[in-house]
């Protein structure tokens, strides 16, 4: 049977009130009674009832996070370490996470954010993978619902966010391609619309650009964020007369697909065109070759997004509500050595 506050009151021969309050740490109650109601407690295994407690603050104490996926991708990395990470923010503060996916700008999705803002099973959500037009954000902002965004939009809305600088990465990827010697570099982009992927294709232009290099349009391609999408997408650069002798893509999956293809197609991903990705998922420092690629922490951008979003549930304004984070490069073998 469980223990409830009578038992606890009964035993230390308080009300039942001063019990309820001892627990919930008001002052009204001597720090020696409180203690001693907290150590009963202990002994007799009490656990608060915390649906009551919910129904007391009016809030859930729950977080929302919409994973915006095609079909049964949840084992792709960069969710897996991001849910991971607001997870853990989460626990930290003795909140629960809930998960739910849906196709991107599909109607279950935006109806999915219609009901949290309706439904108040959720205090608060975090968004990921921002559009550059955000129809998300924007039902969000106009029903002032609390959230908290991994990324930017080109949305005129004032929101706090936590987003890696993919332009500035991107250039020091393409950089470190320049200085290998290589000048036929083409781009995997992700799909059109997402906001990242508009940065990390600046990046890349800028940085052609600024080395004195024309980009044919027929180097950039797109892809589905996928190993399998990253396989296809490469297909029509190698067949190109040149071909390109680097490719940079969008996120490592994509990278590791095309070096799959690569390899399939008797070619050496390294030695025969040198291929670059993007996050560093635990994934490409294991394939072979090892993959050259972008270090952003996925993990700690979902903790720090998640943090953010408790303390601004909890009535505080965060120091710094707009946090930029630039990604590290890490040189592996997929970007190989100087050609001549």
């Amino acid at each position: 049977m469980a223990v409830t506050l009578k038992d606890i009151a009964d035993q230390v021969g308080v009300s039942i009130t001063t019990v309820s309050r001892g627990l919930a740490g008001y002052s009204d109650v001597a720090e020696e009674t409180r203690l001693r109601i907290q150590k009963v407690a202990s002994e007799l295994g009490y656990y608060p009832n915390l649906t009551a407690r919910r129904l007391q603050k009016r809030r859930t104490d729950t977080l929302g996070f919409i994973m915006p996926t095609f079909g049964p991708r949840f084992s792709d990395p960069f969710f897996s370490e991001f849910i991971a990470g607001i997870g853990t923010g989460a626990a930290e503060q003795d909140y629960d996470l809930l998960v739910s996916t849906h196709a991107p700008n599909s109607d279950g999705e935006l109806n999915a954010y219609s009901r949290v803002v309706r439904g108040g099973w959720v205090d608060g959500v975090i968004v990921v993978r921002t559009r550059e037009d955000d129809e998300r954000i924007k039902l969000l902002c106009d029903n002032g619902f609390p959230f908290v965004a991994f990324g930017r939009t080109n949305c005129s809305i004032e929101y706090p966010y936590v987003d890696e600088d993919g332009a500035a990465g991107m250039e020091a990827l393409v950089q470190h391609i320049i200085d290998l010697g290589h000048r036929r570099i083409a781009f995997i982009a992700p799909p059109q619309g997402l906001m990242f992927g508009r940065y990390r294709l600046h990046g890349y232009s800028e940085t052609m650009k600024s080395n004195g290099l024309e980009i044919d349009p027929d180097w950039i391609v797109h892809g589905d964020m996928t190993q399998q999408g990253g396989a296809q997408a490469v297909e029509p650069l190698l067949t190109l007369d040149p071909r390109p002798t680097a490719i940079v893509c969008s996120n490592d999956l994509m990278a590791i697909g095309a070096m799959n293809r690569i390899q399939q197609a008797g070619l050496q991903a390294g030695k025969d065109i040198a291929i670059g990705g993007f996050d560093d998922i635990p994934l490409a420092a294991y394939v072979s070759p090892p993959l050259t690629t972008l270090h952003q922490p996925i993990y700690e951008i979902g903790r720090r997004a998640c943090t953010m979003l408790i303390e601004i549930l909890n009535g505080g304004i965060p120091a710094n509500s707009h946090v930029l984070l630039t990604p590290t490069l890490v040189v592996r073998a997929s970007s190989g050595s100087m050609i001549n």
